[in-house]
């Protein structure tokens, strides 16, 4: 409890009077998210809702949906449920059963946060998951973005009080408080990445190398959200020097400013300017972005691109033009 509500503090993560959505599946981190949230609830005069989504994958789903529902009722907090079909959605979409049931939950909780017309969304993510993310980033080749892994506030909505809390420190507090959480046995199979990196790989560098890998990890984490933080001020400032033209579905920024600009300030233009422009940069890979510099210097070549379905950048009139069709 100590740990989450300095984390709470530190991040400015909940303010009096807020209205909150709690995704919770029914595991040990969202109950006991659940659980600590509704024992502030007169700290922080919260109004508390809960978003349960039945993915129809396990057979125990079903249990798993009438636990959430019943320890709902026994603290009086409202909770919505919602049925979905993963599988299906993963095949008519061609993604991953995991970033379907990804998609579908937080499309869920945003609509739960419109019905009751509440502020913000409390995720269960702990500092496990944050370096295991982190794990999966290295692995992909990520940049220093990636480095960050999970943030404990995204877009000013989205809220993660458990993100300083270890797996460990979660399932003694079930344990203590006898929540008796739902176990998701699809945790233990190998099949999903994630699960290979938790199962796996993190028990084998802390027999190895670090039995504090956590927490170096994490300790990574914070510097590259420090520093990325800095960053994002100087691209701020750069952009608001450079930007020509900012609408909806067209972003126009200075050619000749954009070219006279360091390499890693390019680089972090063009994703500043994509999520600005889509409100996120999905599908943007390193090689898509060096193609842009590319185009944007005086090469002979093609003069548009198109780095993703919908998005076209263009240099045209000394001015480079990132379109959303």
């Amino acid at each position: 409890m100590d740990t989450v509500i300095k984390t709470i503090e530190k991040y400015n993560l909940i303010q009096n009077g807020d209205k909150i959505v709690i995704g919770v599946s029914g595991g040990p981190d969202s109950i006991c998210l659940l659980h600590i949230l509704n024992s502030l609830k007169e700290k922080y005069n919260l109004q508390l809702f809960v978003a349960h989504v039945n993915h129809q994958i396990r057979e125990n789903a079903k249990i798993d949906e009438e636990y959430v529902v019943d320890f709902c009722k026994k603290i009086n907090v409202p909770v919505y449920v919602k049925h979905v079909n993963v599988i299906n959605i993963s095949k008519q979409q061609k993604i991953s059963t995991e970033e379907a049931g990804r998609n579908e939950r937080y499309a869920f909780f945003d609509e739960v946060l419109n019905k009751t017309n509440s502020n913000k969304i409390a995720i269960a993510h702990n500092s496990n998951d944050k370096a295991e993310t982190v794990l999966m980033n290295i692995l992909r080749g990520s940049g220093i973005s990636g480095l960050k892994g999970i943030e404990p506030k995204r877009d000013n909505k989205y809220i993660r009080p458990l993100i300083e809390t270890s797996r460990e420190e979660i399932e003694e507090y079930c344990s203590k408080n006898h929540l008796e959480p739902r176990h998701d046995e699809s945790n233990d199979e190998n099949i999903y990445n994630r699960n290979k990196i938790r199962n796996i790989v993190i028990p084998y560098i802390k027999k190895e190398f670090n039995n504090n890998i956590i927490n170096t990890i994490n300790r990574l984490s914070e510097v590259a959200i420090e520093e990325s933080e800095y960053i994002n001020k100087i691209i701020e400032n750069e952009y608001n020097n450079i930007c020509v033209k900012c609408e909806a579905d067209l972003i126009q920024l200075d050619l000749k400013k954009f070219n006279n600009l360091d390499i890693v300030l390019k680089r972090r233009m063009i994703l500043y300017t994509i999520y600005k422009l889509q409100h996120h940069t999905k599908g943007i890979e390193k090689t898509n972005v060096e193609d842009i510099i590319k185009l944007c210097s005086n090469n002979i070549g093609n003069k548009f691109l198109i780095p993703e379905k919908g998005l076209k950048v263009l240099v045209k009139n000394r001015n480079i033009l990132f379109i959303k069709y």
